[in-house]
């Protein structure tokens, strides 16, 4: 008998907050439940030259639309101040608008990516990739937050 416990494999999962009407924990097995798209990316990374993945999961937008975002759909200027905040395991975090991701305006296919060249993200947890970067730097990988923030307006 080991002297050492025997840890469960864990599935991680990450929490869908702020001003949503249905804020959510999520896991990968989870992400798989939206319609996935596939995106093959390559980061030109500082360190490490060219990295070349194909990611697959579903559309940040739709993952995000499904929790239920508290801006009037009807109208479109309500949703241009929402930003969203996308924090990783290993602290890197990354701030996104709603705009950028919103098919009525910049239409980015930003993924929560589940797989990675073919495998699972389920014990590593889901991914934040933007397929049209030059450069990996927004990527997050390790998701544990990912925070929908609609409260910025001028101050009077």
């Amino acid at each position: 008998m080991s002297q050492f416990p025997v840890v469960a494999d864990t599935v991680a999962e990450f929490a869908l907050v702020g001003d949503l009407i249905r804020p959510a924990r999520l896991t990968v097995p989870d992400l798989l439940a939206w319609p996935q798209r596939e995106a093959d990316v390559s980061f030109e990374c500082a360190t490490s030259g060219i990295r070349h993945h194909r990611f697959t999961g579903p559309l940040l937008h739709d993952v995000l639309s499904a929790a239920g975002p508290v801006f009037d759909p009807a109208r479109r200027k309500d949703r241009l101040r929402f930003l969203i905040a996308v924090f990783g395991a290993d602290g890197h975090h990354v701030l996104l608008s709603w705009a950028e991701i919103d098919p009525d305006f910049g239409r980015a296919p930003v993924l929560l990516a589940a797989t990675i060249d073919g495998t699972l993200l389920d014990r590593a947890g889901a991914q934040l990739v933007l397929p049209q970067d030059r450069c990996g730097a927004r990527h997050i990988s390790g998701i544990n937050a990912i925070r929908v923030d609609g409260g910025y307006a001028p101050r009077a």
